[in-house]
């Protein structure tokens, strides 16, 4: 079998090229929703299927259940939603997170002021290593439902994160690949993501408590139902119930769809902005382009169900 190149994919049943051009399907609803305004901020849209900035939340005031409906609902059809300007403290951010649900903490990021807040501190000494396509803990048996990032403190230039929408990739996979994955469970496992920075006596330990999960490679959304692929490089080793070599060359294809500019968003981050994502229907990159200046983020993410 010859070895993956660029947007091919020959799985043993079949022999197929890809070369998409044009238009692609970018739907921003779930398929028969009809659209509808907001009442109490303005969406300032950043593409055609995802992102956006909320125009008119101040965040230091309290999140009348109105505003959360809004918000949620923004945040379903944005995929991920931004703030600028928000003076806030972290248990400011916390309880904002908690209208969401149950925080969680993280075994090894650093902590801010509480278990729940992470700090990404980045300078000369720490470099930025989050510049991988991902969705945060999909090892865990119940990753992240949605996290919440505030920038403390951002570099002159660069640093910014981008997110793509896994709904639009899912979308505009060859119908035979949708039917070759249909179904497929795939194991995810931090080991290789995060065992170089722990001991050999620390990675044993936390492998036992945090065991390789297996979830399905395409996934339903508990809330819009819609059907998103739900493999990344960072976290994804291994196809169930196929052999070595296929799985790899099927998840080094469905890998390589998240690159698509189409189903992606840029954010170019200010000091007090905020990225409030939905970690279900997402991908992000945290551009790395700023060593040795200094970049500080706290982020808070709210516990999810398992993916079905």
């Amino acid at each position: 079998m010859s070895k993956v190149i660029i947007n091919e994919y020959r799985p043993l049943e079949l022999s197929y090229r890809k070369v998409h051009k044009g238009t692609r399907i970018l739907r921003r609803l779930p398929e028969g929703t009809e659209e509808n305004y907001y009442k109490l901020f303005e969406v300032k849209p950043l593409g055609p299927t995802i992102g956006a900035e909320i125009i008119g939340v101040d965040l230091r005031n309290p999140v009348t259940p109105e505003l959360k409906e809004e918000l949620n609902r923004a945040l379903l059809e944005w995929k991920v939603i931004f703030f600028r300007n928000q003076q806030i403290t972290s248990d400011q951010q916390v309880a904002f997170s908690k209208l969401w649900g149950e925080l969680e903490t993280h075994p090894w990021h650093p902590q801010g002021d509480s278990d729940e807040v992470i700090r990404f501190t980045k300078d000369e000494k720490q470099i930025g290593y989050e510049n991988v396509w991902h969705t945060d803990v999909t090892w865990r048996l119940n990753p992240a439902k949605a996290a919440v990032l505030r920038l403390v403190e951002t570099p002159p230039a660069g640093g910014d994160t981008l997110w793509a929408d896994m709904a639009a990739v899912y979308d505009n996979l060859p119908e035979e690949i949708k039917e070759r994955i249909d179904g497929l469970t795939a194991i995810h496992d931090f080991t290789h993501a995060f065992g170089p920075s722990l001991s050999q006596e620390a990675l044993i330990a936390w492998q036992k408590e945090f065991p390789a999960v297996e979830h399905p490679v395409v996934r339903t959304h508990p809330e819009t139902k819609r059907k998103t692929l739900f493999v990344n490089p960072a976290f994804t080793t291994r196809i169930i119930g196929l052999e070595t070599e296929e799985s790899e060359q099927l998840l080094q294809y469905l890998f390589q769809q998240v690159q698509t500019p189409e189903y992606q968003v840029r954010f170019s981050w200010e000091a007090n902005s905020i990225a409030f994502w939905d970690n279900r229907a997402t991908q992000h990159y945290a551009v790395s382009d700023y060593y040795p200046n200094r970049r500080v983020a706290e982020r808070v993410a709210i516990i999810g169900e398992r993916p079905f």
